[in-house]
């Protein structure tokens, strides 16, 4: 297969057809996209991202039927105020997702990066362990038992999802 500026060869060969200075520039985003304090930003900021899509989503689910009190009071709104509402309640709720799912994301994918890195390995073990850790500090402020099943539910979740992802493919 020929790709352009390779000149046919392989990328790990020596003859990539880069300059030195691209060569230099592709290690450096290499070395940055494989430090833990980089992951755990991209994890943070993709949690974010996915948070307050998932916010804005649950937000637009939820909404007052007629039949409740709180339905009756924003029915005798004008549809301005309505909208007002009913928009300000969606950011606040997408803005709350965002960051809950920004926190997990990080802490999970920074331990699991130190893990790795102490431990010298990629394997199921740094998942399990890191959403150990993530569970229960998420769990933490409301005492020792719901830091205990938060753990052991993020590190059951981790370890489904890792085994999956790192199933060979029929392919």
């Amino acid at each position: 297969m020929n790709i352009p500026g390779l000149s046919g060869r392989g990328m790990n060969d020596g003859g990539s057809g880069m300059s030195d200075g691209e060569q230099v520039m592709v290690k450096s985003i290499q070395a940055a996209m494989e430090s833990c304090p980089t992951k755990t930003v991209l994890a943070g900021g993709m949690g974010f991202v996915l948070g307050g899509a998932f916010g804005l989503f649950m937000s637009s689910m939820s909404y007052d039927t007629p039949l409740s009190p709180q339905g009756q009071a924003l029915a005798n709104l004008t549809t301005r105020e309505q909208l007002k509402r009913g928009f300000k309640d969606m950011g606040s709720r997408s803005f709350s997702s965002a960051k809950n799912f920004a926190l997990v994301g990080a802490i999970f994918s920074g331990t699991e990066c130190c893990i790795e890195g102490y431990r010298a390995k990629n394997d199921l073990k740094n998942g399990i362990a890191a959403g150990c850790i993530t569970g229960g500090i998420l769990g933490a402020k409301a005492g020792p038992q719901a830091a205990a099943i938060g753990c052991a539910g993020f590190a059951a979740f981790s370890a489904a999802i890792d085994y999956y992802m790192r199933m060979p493919s029929d392919g």
